[in-house]
């Protein structure tokens, strides 16, 4: 499940032409915490998950949708 968050944020990221270093930076993340998070190797809190759905300005159920 964490890898297909991880994928649909990455995805949400790209086709708002948001680099990952500037989405992590806007979630008061390292870029390295978004890289994990978008590769599927950090399992991220749902406050974190609430922080990028605010950042990428989507509902964070989004990051569910197949």
């Amino acid at each position: 499940m964490q890898a297909k968050v991880g994928e649909k944020i990455k995805i949400l990221r790209i086709s708002k032409k948001i680099t990952q270093y500037d989405l992590a930076l806007e979630c008061g993340f390292e870029k390295a915490s978004m890289s994990r998070i978008e590769s599927g190797q950090s399992n991220p809190t749902l406050r974190t998950l609430c922080r990028i759905s605010k950042a990428l300005d989507v509902p964070i159920v989004e990051f569910f949708k197949e």
